[in-house]
């Protein structure tokens, strides 16, 4: 977590016209048709603003715009923003609480771009890190606090549309929690390849919607731990959004076909809950029970409502879900792919 408190973005004073200036005139002052572009554009941005925050509405629950082709499982509340931020704490504490696995040479490491970045807390901890680099958030939701560190900004981007960045620009690309939301993985890849400069890297870290035991009793096909999975898996399969990337291998796949070389991966188990004994383990689990607890209705009314759940449904089924967990008597984990890989020199 980033320790030092960040500053707000501010931009340069703008100079005031001062009592002793004389008047512009007339004939120098721009005319009607500069007028009205002026006015065309705020109309535009305003527009664009408009649609961009016409958030769907679930259950008194709200989503991102539907605007586009953007498809995004996740609320984009308080309540959501607040768990993705427990989430993330989990999921570095899962690669040792590092930000990222690529083997980054920090004085190479001038721009930075986190696609689907959230809350942002991603790119801010990452821009504590590298105070000299330009780290660049974008997401589908406008919801990243505007009090930041002075090298890190935020924009609305679809990143299943064609990128605005330009080629052979990025040092570094990070994509994490992304599963169930990417139309082509392939593609999304390729415009991280293009975007990087040569010698950049490019780190994806998915975890996956299926919850697996090896030890004690395995998980009853009627248990809530067990049908999260074939909830999640069945409503991508329909969507045309897996969430089966881990299993299926789709980020080597996807990385290899791009062009990258040098590409590692690292795979961990995240345990849900309180039962192991390890200690660091146990602290994982805990983290991402937390994260759980807090708003897996903001997942679960959007998947389920696509199936004609009611929202009294998915409320009985997330009790059900934390009486599992809590009972201890599932020993829950699930799998996460952690896989980078450079861009080639030439």
């Amino acid at each position: 977590m980033a320790s030092d408190e960040p500053g707000q973005r501010s931009s340069p004073p703008k100079s005031s016209p001062t009592t002793d200036q004389p008047p512009i005139p007339a004939s120098e002052q721009g005319g009607d048709a500069e007028s009205a572009l002026g006015e065309d554009l705020a109309d535009s941005t305003a527009s664009i603003t408009s649609s961009i925050v016409q958030y769907r509405t679930l259950h008194g629950r709200t989503y991102h715009s539907e605007r586009g082709n953007a498809l995004y499982w996740g609320s984009n509340d308080e309540r959501q923003s607040e768990a993705l931020d427990i989430n993330h704490h989990a999921q570095t504490l899962a690669i040792g609480g590092k930000l990222y696995l690529a083997p980054l040479k920090k004085d190479k490491i001038k721009k930075v771009l986190d696609v689907g970045t959230g809350t942002g807390i991603w790119a801010i901890d990452f821009g504590d890190e590298f105070p000299n680099a330009e780290i660049i958030g974008t997401d589908i939701s406008p919801i990243q606090p505007s009090w930041v560190p002075p090298n890190v900004r935020f924009e609305i981007e679809d990143c299943c549309q064609p990128w605005t960045f330009p080629s052979n620009h990025f040092d570094f690309i990070h994509i994490r929690g992304l599963v169930g939301s990417i139309d082509d993985w392939n593609a999304l890849f390729k415009r991280a390849y293009d975007s990087l400069k040569p010698g950049g890297w490019f780190q994806s870290y998915e975890p996956s919607p299926v919850w697996e035991t090896d030890d004690g009793p395995a998980l009853p096909k009627d248990s809530a731990l067990y049908q999260w999975g074939t909830i999640c898996t069945g409503w991508g399969a329909k969507a045309g959004r897996s969430f089966t990337v881990v299993a299926d291998g789709v980020q080597r796949v996807a990385m290899e076909a791009a062009g990258f070389v040098d590409v590692d991966e690292v795979n961990t188990k995240q345990p849900i809950g309180k039962w192991p004994a390890e200690v660091a383990m146990k602290e994982r689990g805990e983290f991402v029970r937390v994260w759980l607890e807090q708003d897996a209705e903001g997942l679960m009314l959007f998947i389920t409502g696509a199936m004609g759940w009611s929202k009294e449904e998915v409320v009985v089924f997330l009790a059900k879900f934390r009486r599992e967990v809590r009972s201890g008597k599932y020993h829950p984990y699930y799998r996460n792919k952690i896989i980078w890989g450079r861009k080639p020199e030439a």
